[in-house]
C-alpha cells in the first residue's frame, strides 16, 4: 500500500470513529454565574461530543429568558423539577447549586443511577467527598471536582496528576478570591466595610459574607487540598478559623514596617500523627509570592519531600475562571480520563502552631502599660521581639504593636487572655499570626 493511500485509509477511519462516537449528554443542576458561564463555554468552543440536554434552576422560566440563556440550545430541557434530570438517560451530570443539602441527596441518586458527576462545591467535597468518591467507584462512574479549589487554577489535577509522585509534606496558599481582594484593597489604604460592600458589587461576595471573610470557605479548600495532597481525610469543623474582618488599615502600616503585608493564608502540614492546619488572616513578608498575589488571584504553594515547593497561581474566583475548570473536569470524564488514587486516611487536626506572632492593642495611655503586656508575655514564657508605635494617635485613643519571638499558638493566647482584661484597653487585641521564614516559598 502506498503512503497516500494509507493516509487516505486512516483519514476514513478517523472520519467514522467521530460519526459513531457516542454524544455525552450534560444536564447542569444551577443556571447562576457559573452555570451559565458553563453554557457560554460550551456553545463557543464546540467541543465535539459533548451536547446540554438538561437545565435545572428555580424559578426556572426567568432563567430561561436571561440574555445568558442563548447559549443554551434549543433542545434543551429547562426544568424546576429535579428529577427529570435524574431520571434521565443524560451521562454527566454537572452540579452547580453549591450547600450541603439537597445536593448531597441529588448526587447519590445521580450517581447510583450510572451518571459521572462534575462539581465545583467545595463544602459538600469537604465533608462528603470521600464517601461519595467510594459510591462513584462502586457504581463505575467519575465524581470529579477539580472546579471546588481555587476556581480556573489546575491545582486539584496538578495535585493529583502531576505531584502523584510526592510526598507532599506541607500545603499554604490563599485560596479564596475574595478575601484576597478585599485585604488587597485594603493594603492600598481603603477601609473594610467600603471594600465589602464593593465586593458583594462586582458578585465576587455574598450578601452574607461570612463564608469568606469569616473563612468556612477557605477551610473547606484546605480540607479537599489535604485529602489529595497528603491523603488526609480532615474533619473541616476541627480545623481553626479566624476572621479577617477585625484587621483594620492601621495593621496593613505597622505590617509594612515589619516588611510584612496581610493575607488570608490557608496553611496545612504534616506533624507526626497529627496535621497542623489554620486559616487566618496573616502577616507575609514582602518576600513571599503570596504576598504577590492581587485582587481575586489565588496561589498554593505544595511543599515536596523530594521535588521541593512547587507553585500554582491564577485567578480564583468569577464565572468563566471557575466554568474553565468545571468544563475541563467535563472533558476528562467524556474522554474516560481517571484521576490518580491513593489510600486515604483519617487524620486528627491540631491548631497548634510554633510561629512569631503579631499582636496589635487599642489602649487609653498611661505610665507602666508596656510593662504590663511585657509582663503577661513573661509570665507565660512569650518573648517580645519588637515594638512599634506609630506617631499622631491620640493618646486616649493609641493603636500599638508588639511582635513576639516564635511560641506556641496556645500561649500567646494565655497571654493574649490577660492582656485583654487590662483596664487600659479599649477594644480586643487583635493577634495575627507570622508567616515563618520556611514558609516564604
Amino acid at each position: 500500500m502506498t503512503a497516500k493511500k494509507t493516509k487516505q485509509t486512516a483519514a476514513k477511519a478517523l472520519s467514522k470513529t467521530k460519526l459513531t462516537a457516542p454524544t455525552v449528554k450534560v444536564a447542569l443542576l444551577g443556571f447562576g454565574t457559573v452555570g451559565s458561564s458553563v453554557a457560554k463555554l460550551l456553545s463557543v468552543q464546540k467541543f465535539p461530543g459533548i451536547e446540554l440536554t438538561h437545565v435545572y434552576n428555580r424559578n426556572v422560566a426567568r432563567k430561561r429568558e436571561s440574555e445568558a440563556a442563548k447559549f443554551v440550545p434549543k433542545t434543551a430541557v429547562w426544568t424546576e423539577d429535579v428529577n427529570v434530570v435524574l431520571n434521565s438517560d443524560v451521562d454527566v451530570v454537572i452540579e452547580l447549586m453549591g450547600g450541603m443539602i439537597p445536593a448531597e441527596g441529588w448526587l447519590r441518586k445521580a450517581i447510583a443511577s450510572g451518571k459521572s458527576v462534575v462539581t465545583a462545591n467545595k463544602q459538600l467535597i469537604a465533608y462528603k467527598g470521600a464517601a461519595l468518591a467510594k459510591l462513584a467507584a462502586v457504581n463505575g462512574v467519575q465524581l470529579v471536582y477539580g472546579a471546588a479549589v481555587a476556581g480556573g487554577v489546575p491545582v486539584i489535577p496538578g495535585l493529583a496528576q502531576g505531584l502523584g509522585g510526592d510526598q507532599i509534606t506541607r500545603i499554604s496558599g490563599i485560596v479564596n478570591g475574595t478575601c484576597n481582594y478585599i485585604l488587597t484593597r485594603m493594603e492600598t489604604g481603603a477601609d473594610y466595610s467600603t471594600v465589602l460592600a464593593d465586593a458583594q458589587a462586582l458578585g465576587y461576595a455574598e450578601s452574607d459574607p461570612s463564608a469568606d471573610v469569616d473563612g468556612y470557605d477557605a477551610r473547606a479548600k484546605l480540607c479537599i487540598l489535604s485529602r489529595i495532597a497528603m491523603h488526609a481525610e480532615l474533619n473541616p469543623d476541627d480545623v481553626t478559623t479566624q476572621s479577617i474582618a477585625d484587621v483594620d488599615a492601621i495593621d496593613f502600616a505597622y505590617a509594612k514596617e515589619l516588611n510584612c503585608t496581610i493575607r488570608q493564608v490557608s496553611s496545612a502540614r504534616v506533624a507526626g500523627s497529627l496535621i497542623q492546619a489554620r486559616v487566618a488572616p496573616m502577616l507575609v513578608p514582602l518576600a513571599s509570592p503570596m504576598a504577590w498575589s492581587h485582587g481575586t488571584q489565588n496561589m498554593v504553594v505544595a511543599s515536596g519531600r523530594f521535588g521541593g515547593d512547587v507553585v500554582f497561581s491564577g485567578h480564583g474566583a468569577g464565572g468563566e475562571p471557575t466554568a474553565v475548570a468545571v468544563v475541563s473536569d467535563l472533558l476528562a470524564v467524556a474522554q474516560g480520563s481517571h484521576a490518580v488514587q491513593l489510600p486515604v486516611r483519617k487524620r486528627n487536626v491540631t491548631g497548634e502552631f510554633m510561629a512569631s506572632h503579631y499582636v496589635r492593642v487599642v489602649v487609653d495611655d498611661k505610665p507602666g502599660i508596656v510593662s504590663a503586656i511585657s509582663g503577661a508575655l513573661a509570665k507565660v514564657g512569650a518573648n517580645i521581639d519588637s515594638i512599634l508605635q506609630r506617631p499622631g494617635y491620640p493618646k486616649h485613643r493609641l493603636p500599638f504593636v508588639v511582635t513576639t519571638e516564635p511560641c506556641l499558638t496556645s500561649t500567646i493566647h494565655k497571654a493574649l487572655a490577660s492582656i485583654a482584661k487590662m483596664d487600659c484597653m479599649l477594644e480586643p487585641p487583635l493577634c495575627l499570626q507570622m508567616v515563618d521564614i520556611e514558609d516564604k516559598g
